[in-house]
């Protein structure tokens, strides 16, 4: 078992629950990643291929793909041949039990194979998530076929989750966790347990806290005990904010490491702003909207064959926005952020000629601010404390690390009150990008020196000098926290500093306020690592118009598993990429989202509208995608400065 607590994960979920999606995320951090894909057939439907495309496109660079294909055993023998630092998603069991109850396969002894598979889970030396559908809640299958695929699967997902560490229940899109480990709070319970009863008590300070916590998106409080359950109110005092933080910190003091074992949390507000901690709750993008966009686009009004590469932008506006004919983005804003770092870091790097880039952009002057004019765009500028040398200690403390992070989080809170669609992060700060490749270095196990950009003077010359210095900065940091905790505000704390820690707690907030981001450079990734390990639905939330040069942007990209829109190879300084492409994504979109269905696809049919196509038809079965297994078939101008 592993440090934090746990080696397998079973993921249930109905039809376009979200599983698989709830599934990734669990293996996210994983600097690899073998994804085992069960589907079975299909290759004659091009609109199954296209389903299976689609989770492919999803998958980072760095996950290699493995078919089990018509033989089950071979999903056995994968678990039993892997090692204790692989890690295993296998997607789904629907496949695999298709492939079971395959005519081919017989005469067979199910049982016994179903018997084996769970006993390769309980002894597989690596981490493994399996997702599987739940077929239990609709109706009983009509023919013979139909039921022997759910009780065949019924009887698998049994014995995995007896076999499993944690078991997950997911439904539209929201993880309920039904098995957790033996020192987690009492969130669901074993069969045996179920008729014991218990006394009723009521802990007053846990109700008090319960009637005052709230979501981070919704602001929708718990609801309280029924009245006869409950005590008449005392006239005493209500704790303070202080003391709901301190209480709140006590409950979650081991998350960062041992996330799985507790529910999916509820993010409290109290009266001096967010909670931000690792185990965070935010919501996540319309999983359904972003396939159905792209499968509307099949039948649309277009002379040529599609928007190519623009269609992942399109899937990306389809899912943040819950629908599939997404509107163009309205009013963006954009977060240039302003840090300075010490030591090794700054090397080679001139601290006037920031500040001037900053004060021209807060003057409506320069590149960065030209591009937000034609991208009806504001910027604000955000200037943040300096933080230490890396390489001679913390570069800042736990409270100038929770201030930050509270900091970004009003600043994105901000952005959607004042009606902006989409944020995009910029940096014009001294040391930003070695303090970005010492989190990725820290985060992803990249080698420093292969991630860490150049120092580019002015006149288009390399300062090599300086960039030594920045490397042996980075290097002596991840030499002195070797043996450090390496959580989320931990790598705030010791590498990151007030920048990154600002932007990190954007990209939270935005999350929270369903607000999609766009990162394009050093500052955003590394931001989007750290904040995907205080919520890893925050990573879903972000786009990449364009990886620009650096590898240490690509890198970074591919390990949050975002996939460029656009190749264009720019470099105009953070933020400004985006920009320069923002106008190109809102056109792609605008079309997907208002072109009609071509009349030839709508002879026999009713006149459709503009954003009209008829529905898709249901999923076949044996796919390592969601599935229906009930019966398996073959801004304004005018900048502002904070």
């Amino acid at each position: 078992m592993s440090a934090d607590g746990w080696s397998s994960v079973l993921v249930l979920g109905g039809i376009r629950s979200g599983k698989s999606a709830f599934a990734e995320t669990l293996v996210a951090g994983a600097a690899s990643v073998r994804y085992v894909a069960t589907a079975v057939g299909g290759e004659d439907d091009p609109e199954w291929r296209a389903r299976i495309e689609t989770h492919q496109r999803r998958r980072p660079q760095s996950w290699t793909t493995e078919e089990t294909g018509a033989d089950p055993a071979r999903l056995t023998a994968v678990l039993a041949e892997a090692k204790p630092d692989d890690t295993l998603l296998v997607d789904d069991l629907g496949g695999w039990v298709a492939a079971l109850l395959d005519p081919a396969q017989q005469p067979n002894d199910d049982p016994a194979t179903v018997t084996a598979l769970a006993a390769a889970v309980r002894a597989c030396a690596a981490r493994v998530v399996l997702v599987s559908p739940e077929v239990g809640l609709s109706l009983v299958p009509t023919t013979p076929v139909g039921r022997a695929f759910a009780d065949a699967l019924g009887t698998a997902n049994q014995a995995l989750a007896g076999a499993c560490d944690r078991v997950a229940f997911v439904v539209a899109g929201r993880p309920t966790w039904l098995k957790t480990g033996p020192d987690a709070p009492a969130i669901g319970t074993e069969p045996q347990a179920e008729n014991d009863a218990a006394p009723l008590t009521v802990d007053a300070a846990a109700m008090h806290d319960a009637m005052t916590a709230h979501t981070p998106a919704t602001g929708t409080p718990v609801l309280p005990q029924p009245e006869a359950q409950t005590q008449a109110p005392t006239q005493t005092q209500p704790p303070s904010a202080e003391d709901v933080v301190a209480a709140h910190r006590a409950r979650t003091a081991n998350a960062a490491t041992d996330a799985l074992h507790a529910p999916t949390m509820v993010l409290p507000l109290v009266a001096t702003g967010t909670i931000i901690e690792a185990g965070m709750d935010l919501p996540l993008p319309d999983s359904d909207a972003g396939p159905d966009a792209r499968d509307r686009l099949a039948g649309v009004d277009l002379p040529g064959g599609g928007l190519g590469a623009l269609l992942e932008a399109v899937e990306f506006a389809a899912a943040t926005q819950g629908t599939a004919t997404p509107r163009a983005w309205g009013p963006v804003r954009v977060l240039l952020i302003d840090g300075r770092h010490g030591g090794g870091a700054a090397a080679g790097a001139d601290v006037t000629d920031a500040a001037r880039r900053a004060d021209e952009a807060e003057a409506g002057e320069g590149a960065l601010a030209r591009l937000a004019a034609t991208a009806e765009a504001d910027i604000v500028v955000v200037r943040t404390p300096a933080s230490g040398a890396m390489e001679d200690g913390p570069v800042l403390d736990a409270e100038a690390v929770d201030a930050a992070l509270l900091q970004g989080w009003k600043l994105a809170d901000a952005a959607a009150e004042a009606g902006r669609d989409v944020l995009v992060l910029g940096s014009c700060g001294v040391g930003t990008e070695a303090a970005a490749a010492a989190v990725l270095a820290a985060t992803t196990g990249a080698e420093p020196v292969a991630v860490l950009p150049r120092v580019l003077v002015p006149g288009g010359f390399y300062d090599d000098a300086a960039w030594m210095v920045r490397c042996a900065a980075v290097r002596d940091a991840m030499h002195r926290i070797r043996q450090e905790s390496r959580g989320a505000k931990d790598i705030l704390a010791q590498l990151g500093g007030a920048d990154l820690a600002v932007a990190t707690g954007a990209l939270l907030g935005a999350a929270a306020r369903r607000m999609p981001v766009l990162l394009d450079g050093p500052l955003g990734i590394a931001a989007g690592l750290v904040a995907r390990d205080l919520a890893s639905q925050s990573r879903h939330w972000c786009l990449l118009p364009d990886a620009g040069t650096q590898a240490l942007v690509r890198q970074g990209a591919d390990v949050l598993g975002l996939t460029p829109v656009v190749q264009l190879g720019m470099d105009l300084g953070e933020g400004a990429n985006a920009l320069a492409v923002l106008p190109l994504l809102r056109s792609a979109i605008a079309l997907a989202g208002a072109l009609p269905v071509h009349p030839a696809l709508l002879a026999g049919h009713d006149a459709a509208g503009p954003a009209e196509l008829p529905g898709d038809e249901p999923d076949p079965a044996g796919s390592d995608e969601e599935q229906d297994f009930t019966e398996p078939e073959p801004a304004g101008p005018g900048p502002a400065s904070v």
